[in-house]
This record gives C-alpha cells, structure tokens and sequence, in this order.
C-alpha cells in the first residue's frame, strides 16, 4: 500500500500551482468572492503558505492574468510567409486552441473582476491586443497604419475576444467554422472600408494577390458571389 506522502514542491512549481488554481476560481466568480482559504483548500495547502508566495489575493489575482496574458500573446506569432488567408486561420487555429483549453484563464483575463479599473490589468489586457495589433500590421506589411486600416484591425481584434467569450458559454457553434468565420470577417471589414477609401482598397488588392482558389479568401469570395447571383436571379 501506498505511504499517502505527498512531495515536496519547489517555490516556483508552488507559485505555478496556486496561479493556475487562482485562475480557475477567478474565472467563475470575482475575486471579492474568493477567499484566500478556498485558493488554499483547492491548492491543497494551508492558508498562511499562500501568503508566504503572495502578499496578498490581489497580487496572486495579477500574477494569474500576467500568466494568462504571455500564453494568450503567443499564440498571435506567425512567420510571415504564405498567403495572408491561410496565415490568419492559424493563428485563429492557435488562438481558439487557447481558449479551449485555458477557457478561465482567458475569460478572468478579458472579463476580469474588481481588478479591472487597476492599471496592471489594463495594462496586461491591453499588451495581449496590442500584440495582436502588431502582428496583424506585420502580416500586411504595413509600419504605420492610416486611421481606416487601424480601425478595422482593433475592431476585427475586439470581435475576436468578444465571438470567443461567447463560444466558452456551451461551445455551440463548431471551433473550427468560427475559425474560419473571423478570417472572414477580416476580409469583410477590409473590403466594406475599401469600397469608401482608396489607400484600404489597395490593402485589399494586396491581401488577394496571392490567395490561392482554395484559401478561405477566395471562399467567401465565392459564397458572397454565389448569394448575390441568386438575389439577382
């Protein structure tokens, strides 16, 4: 039979451990709900050793969403070749497969809790979008971006957070059609912007020079093409 002794942890395997137990509580209630006694109970500790790793509930609360912020920013990295099209759904493939399998750590990061009006947890948000912001640029090829183009970028960055939000409360529409459906609605946003500005239609161009028939580019084109001719016919 078994001695039941459990080991040791080190101090940073012990920290990563209450972040991830923070995390998962966090996300289902605010932390003014959540008492540093239950963060031990589910942590199996005792109450006083959570305050050796962490002053406070308020600093372990940030310590999580720090975490949760460098994992989430990770998945926005893509190397810069290819078509646009097939690049953005892997990145949302790699950015759905975070949410998926972190969902309370991205729903405490973007729902936040009491913490919210902090600047550290401004800040931490507003790192994850403007790393998302970044790379988007990137993938354009663009440095400094006119007002159209930012605003379509930070929009299309928010409906990603949002669509994503909303599919962790009971996963109904398959991942992989959201996937696909936010790399879409990219192109949209770009090409509604491009119909009024000449400098985004140029971005438009750009993005489909190289858009293989089967890229997902080319497929809305396609579905967009195909409604039309039946509401003219």
């Amino acid at each position: 039979m078994g001695t039941g002794v459990r080991r040791r942890m080190g101090v940073e395997e012990r920290r990563q451990q209450l972040i991830g137990v923070a995390l998962d509580l966090f996300s289902r209630r605010s932390p003014d709900e959540v008492s540093i006694d239950e963060i031990a109970a589910a942590a199996g500790i005792s109450r006083p050793l959570v305050y050796h790793y962490f002053p406070g509930k308020m600093s372990l609360y940030e310590a999580a969403l720090q975490r949760a912020s460098e994992e989430l920013k990770a998945r926005f990295t893509e190397p810069h070749e290819g078509p646009l099209g097939t690049r953005l759904l892997r990145v949302m493939s790699r950015f759905f497969g975070h949410v998926d399998e972190h969902g309370p750590g991205f729903s405490a990061l973007m729902r936040g809790g009491p913490a919210v009006g902090s600047t550290t947890t401004n800040a931490l948000i507003d790192s994850v979008r403007q790393a998302a912001y970044d790379q988007m640029l990137a993938h354009l090829g663009i440095a400094d971006a006119p007002p159209r183009l930012e605003l379509v970028i930070r929009s299309w960055i928010s409906l990603a957070e949002s669509t994503a939000l909303i599919w962790l409360d009971g996963r109904r529409i398959p991942r992989e059609e959201l996937e696909v459906q936010l790399v879409h609605d990219f192109a949209a946003l770009v090409a509604v912007s491009a119909a009024r500005d000449e400098g985004m239609a140029d971005v438009l161009r750009a993005m489909l020079e190289d858009e293989p028939a089967d890229g997902p580019f080319a497929e809305l084109v396609g579905r967009l093409s195909a409604l039309a001719s039946q509401g003219l016919s």
